[in-house]
Order: C-alpha cells, then structure tokens, then sequence
C-alpha cells in the first residue's frame, strides 16, 4: 500500500514538473501571436495588450477562464458548415498549454525560446496603409439628448489624379469605445460637394430615444411670416437644410464599414481590388453612441494600393428585408424576417460573409440557391454577437454562376431572456440605433474586372447599414 502511495506521489510529482515547463516565451507566446495579437496590441480593439510577457502576465488566470469558456477568441461560426481562414479559433492542444501556464503561475521561461516579435505596423494599423484618408474630428457629448447622436454623412477628397487599384480598406477610429460604426466608400465628385461638413437629420424621438412612427411625425416648416407650417415628418428630408445631395452615405465603390470585431477588408489574398476612379470623393456615414465621457474621435482610413493591375475585381455589398413589414412584436423569442435575396447577374466567386443585426439579433444563416435548384449552406451563426460583428473569409472561393441567388435568413430574440435587450416590452421596427434593429447580411464577391459593379447583382430592400 505504502509503495502504491509512494508511486503515485512521484506520478504527480512528474506531472507537475511536466506542466511547470509550459513557458511563456517557448510555448504560449507562439500562441499569442498566431491567435490573439491582431486585436491585443496597442492601439487596437482590445483593452490590454499580448504582446510581452510584462504586459500578458496580469491577465493569466482571465486569459485561461476566456479561452476555455471559448469566449476568446470571438468566433461564431457552426464549425460544421463552411471552412474559414481567418478562423481564430484554438486547437485542444493550445487550450492545454495555455491552461497549464496559468495554473503553474505563468512563468516566464527563457527569452531565447521566443519566437521573433511579430512586426506590427505603427499606430494600430493592421495592414500597413500607403495611403492615410482623415475624416473630421467630433466631439461626441457625454450625455446629449435622449443619449442619442444621430447618423451623420460626410464627403472628403480622396486627392486621386489617376485611376486606383485598392487592395485594401482599413478604417480606424480613435476612439472606439463610442464608435458604432463607420462606413465608407467611394462616390464621383459633384461641383456642389461642400467638403468636410458633418451633417445628419434631427429625427423626432420619444423619451426612451426611439424614432417616432412616421404616420405621428411632426415638423415645422419655415414660412415667409415666420409661422412656420407643421409637416409630416416623412417629409423632413425635403424640406431640411442637412443635405450634401445624393452624394452623402451613398454606397459607392468598395462599400465597406467598421464594426466592433471587424476594421479591415483585405482583397490581396483574392488576387482582387477596387478600381477608384480618378477625382473619386470618399463618402462616409458614421454613428456614435455616447458613454458618459466626451470624447473626440479623429477617424482615418488606411488603403494599400496594386503596384500593377490585378486580375479580378471585388464588390462588396448587403441584403435587406422590407422595412415596412419588419416589426418584431413584443416578447417574441424567435422572430423571423422575410430573408435577404441577392440574385447574382454575372459569374462570380464567393469570399466573404458578415451578418450584422443590433441588440436583438439572435442568429443568421447564408445559402446559395444554384440555377440548377442545388442548394448549399455556406455559412451558419447560431449565436450572433453585436459586440463582436466578425467577417468570415471562405478558405475557398465558392464559384456561384449567373442566375444563382444568396439567401439569407435570420432571427431576433425580444424576449427577457436576452440578457441585451433594451425592452421587451416593445415592438422594434428597422433603425440606426442599437435598440432599433437591422437585418444587413454583408458579402463580397470577386468577378472579371471587365464587368460593371453596378450591374453584377439585383438585391432588393438593400436597406442594411450599420
């Protein structure tokens, strides 16, 4: 008995001098930078930063709870359907290490067993930009009005004499903790473009920031005898002074947008780019979302421009449901809109998804319909996450021919049991706020640079945003 009790005091022994050589520099750091870094640097979406061990060391017992709970990394796809190559996720084994690090108290092990320090580019970027857009600075209050900051578009020169080949579109703001979204793209210039001018529409809301029902709206026109004349308020942007034309939020080239989870549209791994024409604006619609702090956002763009000419084209692009029929009733669990269809005009390849819905957004699933009547799940999210609106790039293209349709589906939980819901009280129609809601299933195609953008696909209620 004695020799059974001495045997397994020495297994455990062995076992512990086992996991006492899990190391950080030999063995988690690889880890680290293969999985984690992308966020988990400086000047990017993360709050703590991976990339030394002085800097790692603090959050080991978090690191360890995140990773095995699989709440890091983010990652919501159904591994079962479709193959991703920008998927995170940590294999068993990477999960082991990590665990047994921090159980052992995290040591530091010998800086020799390093690997190299990855080369992050300067100033948060994730790909290193040749070419650096800025937007205009805003202050955005700690506490306006119903806490709400409406929508607001912008157009700025891009500078562009000639013709441009985009490989890539990274947008970074500084200040990310109220930034709810950026978008941009790339619209012709008009001669009556006021450049630099941050402007948006004054919505009428209740008291819990909702946006009135149109049919209840209001607005008083002005009037040559200074009365003023109430108006529905459907017709507000007819009549109001905040408009920059057609030209302000217009979806243009290469439509892309910021999101937490997601800065970056490469189109390099697709041999694909954006062709920007020569004296091409940058149109953008921004939304921020106030936390109590005032603070003062200085967006940029970062780009990457082809050296040479590429062989393929990239659209990026969203569906929609009709927002006249789209009211989530309240307590509902389970919601189901009328899915998105995007009917393909033009051969293409498939090579990236993104769902995107607000606080209520419960999941959303891609299928293609082949002209054949062949049907393929090409990507499914049983649980979406607003806080991490995550882009899923295809391992392979899929090709999809003329006449193919993408289709999209999703559900909203309005229920108490969403921990996220603002009320589940209400019914929620389609808005730009968080406790509004959106059913924009984003995608990207490549096609023949020969073929039109604007002709590539039909997509009907293509109402999304961000």
């Amino acid at each position: 008995m004695k020799a059974l009790i001495l045997l397994s005091a020495l297994s455990g022994s062995y076992a512990a001098a086992a996991d006492s050589s899990v190391t950080f520099h030999k063995d988690v750091l690889p880890i680290l930078q293969q999985h984690c870094q992308t966020c988990h640097r400086p000047g990017s979406i993360a709050p703590m930063s991976f990339l030394t061990y002085q800097s790692t060391r603090p959050w080991a017992k978090a690191m360890k709870a995140a990773v095995l709970s699989r709440k890091m990394p983010p990652w919501s796809a159904d591994p079962g359907v479709g193959h991703f190559s920008n998927d995170p996720s940590l294999k068993s084994n990477e999960l082991e290490i990590i665990s047994k690090w921090a159980d052992n108290g995290a040591p530091s092990g010998d800086e020799k067993d390093a690997p190299p320090p990855l080369q992050w580019p300067a100033n948060g970027w994730t790909a290193q930009p040749d070419i650096v857009l800025k937007g205009v600075p805003y202050a955005v209050p700690a506490h306006p009005k119903n806490d709400v900051v409406e929508w607001m578009t912008l157009i700025t020169p891009t500078g562009f004499t000639k013709d441009m080949w985009i490989t890539s579109v990274e947008i970074k703001p500084s200040e990310l903790g109220v930034t709810h979204h950026i978008c941009v793209s790339f619209v012709p210039h008009r001669p009556n473009v006021s450049y630099n001018t941050l402007l948006w529409v004054d919505k009428q809301r209740d008291d819990a920031g909702v946006e009135v029902a149109p049919e209840e709206r209001k607005f008083k026109a002005p009037t040559a005898d200074g009365a003023g004349i109430e108006l529905p308020g459907r017709v507000r942007n007819r009549v109001g002074a905040n408009s920059n034309g057609d030209a302000a939020g217009a979806v243009g080239v290469g439509f892309t947008c910021y999101v937490p989870g997601r800065a970056l549209s490469d189109f390099r791994p697709y041999h694909a780019a954006l062709l920007v024409p020569a004296g091409y604006d940058l149109s953008w619609t921004i939304h921020y979302t106030p936390n109590g702090t005032e603070l003062t956002d200085r967006p940029e763009i970062g780009l990457t421009v082809a050296k040479t000419e590429p062989e393929r084209l990239l659209i990026e692009s969203f569906g929609g449901t009709d927002p006249a029929k789209f009211a989530i009733p309240p307590n509902d669990g389970n919601y189901a809109p009328a899915p998105s269809e995007a009917i393909f005009l033009v051969d293409a390849e498939l090579v990236w998804m993104s769902p995107h819905m607000h606080l209520r957004g419960k999941d959303m699933t891609y299928k293609l319909v082949f002209p054949d009547g062949k049907e393929q799940m090409i990507l499914n999210v049983p649980h979406y996450d607003f806080n991490w609106q995550l882009g899923y790039s295809l391992d392979e293209p899929i090709k999809v021919p003329k006449g193919s349709k993408l289709i999209v589906s999703g559900h909203y939980d309005n229920s108490a049991n969403n921990k996220f819901n603002p009320d589940p009280s209400r019914t929620v129609y389609q808005g730009n706020m968080t406790w509004e809601e959106m059913f924009a299933p984003f995608f990207a195609i490549v096609v023949d640079k020969s073929v039109n953008p604007a002709t590539a696909l039909k997509i009907p209620f293509a109402t999304g945003g961000a």
